[in-house]
């Protein structure tokens, strides 16, 4: 599927090749209740892995996003997701237990965020810390109060993310070749064919290491 999934990528709204990827994974593996949730949404368009799905596919969801200078309350609705507070927000705004897609992208607590939910999205889209080496499986120390401060301490190794989301119950199946976004399939929801692939076959990224530039600031193993 790696191949495949490469020579799909595409940008209609989304930073990288994401869109593409998106469509593609969905014609394999079908749609359910065409419903999205996005967290780091902007305004809903700009950089956006919904808004294609939104303005040409039929589909509805919850968009969200901290940043109130950039963003059109009517549309996309205000807040901070946290590890402590996600599955209040998704119960808040009616989502369904189980839906179609979640993009993840809040340039920190990604790994503590999806560890704490409690809902199952079948493909789940999030960005992922990629000045690791591919066998280092860190994230950043959970910190209520953690603002990017735009150094490469931020978010969660590929191999962390891995890790986290075989133990959820999801295949890693993509990285997007432009942009840090891993793409994960839910394992009912894997084509019959899916066999898996290793880290090494999926990261567009390669690096060595750990990111020094932290202020001392800790990782986390996972």
């Amino acid at each position: 599927m790696r191949t495949d999934l490469r020579s799909y990528e595409e940008r209609v709204y989304s930073q990288g090749g994401e869109d593409g990827v998106i469509r593609r994974i969905f014609e394999r593996i079908g749609i359910t209740n065409r419903y999205f949730v996005e967290f780091g949404a902007w305004d809903g368009q700009h950089l956006s892995n919904t808004a294609n799905l939104r303005l040409h596919h039929g589909w509805s969801g919850l968009l969200l996003d901290c940043d109130g200078g950039r963003r059109d309350d009517s549309l996309v609705q205000p807040g901070v997701v946290t590890p402590e507070n996600v599955n209040q927000v998704f119960a808040g705004h009616s989502v369904p237990r189980a839906f179609d897609l979640w993009s993840l992208d809040v340039d920190g607590h990604e790994y503590w965020i999806w560890q704490a939910l409690d809902y199952r999205p079948r493909v789940v889209v999030i960005e992922y810390n990629i000045f690791f080496g591919l066998d280092v499986a860190r994230t950043i120390a959970y910190q209520p109060n953690y603002e990017w401060d735009k150094s490469s301490y931020h978010g969660a190794s590929l191999a962390a993310l891995v890790k986290l989301a075989r133990a959820k119950g999801y295949a890693l199946v993509h990285t997007d070749s432009y942009t840090p976004n891993a793409f994960f399939i839910a394992d009912e929801a894997l084509p019959s064919e899916w066999r898996d692939l290793t880290i090494e076959q999926v990261a567009a990224w390669r690096y060595e290491g750990v990111p020094t530039d932290t202020r001392k600031r800790p990782w986390v193993r996972v």
